[in-house]
This record gives structure tokens, sequence and C-alpha cells, in this order.
């Protein structure tokens, strides 16, 4: 039926019809697209950027020999460009590193707890100084090893027991224990 009024049809005016909004959703959905597009390939080189380059992946895990390692001795190695150390501990050592009571200790941690089970006698910790990055002495044959049996920072004097437990000096907590597994009885994969 035929508009009498003389007014034209409303949709037709405004552009709603079918088509006039499959057009605009059409042209709407293709600019939110084109600015996703956009913004994804605007961030990915920004992203890619902060990922760690080949050397830092090359250097991601250190295999270490444990097989001559007397008990007793500790060794230095290395690990992501930082010292690594690590001890084979004596059953003496064990025992009094068992034997100090948590509540004495700033950053309380057992014996157990920064070692494996059925490998607690091997300590194997990053060789950093926690309070400003000093390496501690106590690794090799001869250096001293504080007044606690284990390592001794020189640069401030802090003092670590023989499970790698801050005891005396500024430094904040205990030497870090890195993530690590056996890979043999005489081999451990760090990192």
């Amino acid at each position: 039926m035929a508009d009498t009024t003389g007014t034209a049809d409303p949709d037709a005016l405004a552009g709603t019809g079918e088509d006039g909004v499959r057009r605009r959703d059409f042209i709407n959905i293709a600019a939110v697209s084109a600015a996703g597009v956009g913004g994804i390939v605007t961030l990915l080189p920004l992203i890619s950027q902060m990922a760690p380059s080949k050397d830092v992946l090359a250097e991601s895990t250190t295999e270490v020999d444990l097989s001559a390692i007397e008990p007793g001795q500790a060794i230095k190695a290395i690990f992501r460009k930082q010292p690594l150390f690590v001890r084979n501990l004596t059953e003496r050592e064990m025992t009094a590193a068992d034997e100090t009571p948590l509540s004495d200790l700033r950053d309380a941690e057992s014996l157990a707890d920064r070692t494996k089970e059925g490998h607690q006698n091997w300590l194997i910790t990053m060789g950093v100084c926690t309070h400003l990055g000093c390496v501690p002495l106590g690794a090799a044959e001869g250096e001293p090893r504080g007044e606690f049996g284990g390592y001794f920072c020189p640069c401030h004097g802090s003092h670590y027991d023989t499970a790698g437990r801050i005891r005396k000096g500024p430094a904040p907590t205990n030497l870090l224990v890195p993530e690590y597994e056996f890979t043999s009885d005489t081999t451990v994969t760090v990192g």
C-alpha cells in the first residue's frame, strides 16, 4: 500500500534497512579488526625483545659431575654467568645443621628444605651473598669459612653455616638454592 501522507519511508531515510544495517555492521567489524591486528603487530616486537637472548638460553642449565667431590669438599661452577657452590656435606656438618634451632635463624629453613630427599648430603646454592652480591669464600680449599663452618663474605662480613643459611652479618636471607635435579647418582643438572 502506498504512503498517502507524502512522507518517505522512515527506514529508507535513516538507512536502517536490512542492507544499511549489514553495511554498517561490516564497516564496524572491519574497523575493530584492523585496529586489533594493528595493535598486535605493534606489540609483537616489543614483547619479543624481552625474551632471553640465545647465549642466555644456552646457559640456562648447567650439568655438574659430582663423582670427584669428596665429603667435606665444595666446588665452584658457573650457572647463568654467576658462581654456583656445590658442597658434599659430611655427617658432622649435616648433624650440626639439623641441631640448629630454627628460632636461631634469621631466614628459617631446615637442611631438608634446602636439599633433595635422598641426597641430603649435597648442598647446591648460588655463590652470591644476599647482601650486596659479593662472592662468599669457603668453597675452595683453604678459604675462610666463617664462624659457622659454611661460607664467609669478605665484603661486609656475612657468615653462613654449613647449610648456606645466614647466621651473622648484614645479609638478609640464606644463599639461594636454584632449581636442580639429579639425573644420576653422580650428575646434577641445575636450571
